[in-house]
């Protein structure tokens, strides 16, 4: 069977195609200010267009969502509980939900509707995931006050646990490894988290970022490095 996995991030598309469960092919996208417009718009009609695939699993780590308790049902007001965070246009975007029943959470989140109707026109089972939800899913957790980072190229989402209940989702654009420090030592005066009595976990793109794992290693005494994404591994920690 011949499977695409895609991942959408602030400014970038990751494709990976695999069969029988082997990583075939590889490769990632970013924009910038010289990107002509509709770059990754159009770099995902070429990868749509590589091969016949028999499903295709799509990973959301776009910053355009908002988590609720799991059971909440007024599934209207999507769109507007995520706008207390960021703005949002119905007409050019989706709403989507995904559901968390390991920590009794659920996210909603949007997607794109050009890339959405694209994925779709190829008439075979789709899988859309909130990064969030799929991070979530995979953590390892105890009893504990603990902070999990997952990075990304000039982005990082991170949970706060305490006694297996999530306190604090987050899922940051930012362009300075420095920010991301910045924004996560914010968080845990605002929530009440102890430097000292707080377990840090790192995963992706450790290596990537690691001006922040260096400087946070300056700050924390609980520092784990889970894993750093490799090529062909730890795919949105598949």
């Amino acid at each position: 069977m011949n499977v695409l996995h895609l991942l959408f991030t602030k400014d970038g598309l990751i494709y990976q195609i695999a069969k029988n469960k082997s990583i075939v092919e590889e490769k990632s996208y970013f924009s910038d200010e010289e990107s002509p417009e509709n770059f990754i718009l159009n770099t995902l009609d070429e990868v749509l267009l590589k091969q016949r695939f028999e499903e295709v699993h799509i990973v959301s780590a776009l910053n355009s969502f908002t988590l609720m308790p799991e059971g909440f049902s007024d599934h209207e007001s999507g769109f507007d509980l995520i706008a207390f965070n960021t703005p949002v246009d119905k007409d050019s975007e989706e709403l989507m939900l995904s559901v968390n029943r390991k920590f009794k959470v659920q996210f909603y989140y949007t997607f794109p509707k050009a890339y959405y109707q694209k994925i779709k026109a190829l008439s075979v089972p789709v899988f859309f995931n909130f990064s969030g939800e799929k991070f979530l899913n995979a953590i390892s957790f105890k009893n504990n006050k603990e902070i999990h980072i997952n990075l990304y190229h000039n982005q990082c989402e991170f949970f706060a646990i305490d006694d297996k209940k999530v306190i604090l989702y987050n899922n940051l654009d930012v362009n300075s490894e420095v920010d991301f420090l910045y924004f996560v030592m914010f968080t845990l005066s605002k929530i009440g988290f102890g430097i000292n009595e707080t377990k840090f976990f790192a995963y992706g793109e450790t290596t990537e970022n690691e001006t922040f794992i260096s400087e946070l290693q300056k700050f924390v005494k609980n520092l784990k490095i889970v894993f750093d994404n490799l090529p062909s591994k730890n795919f949105i920690l598949n």
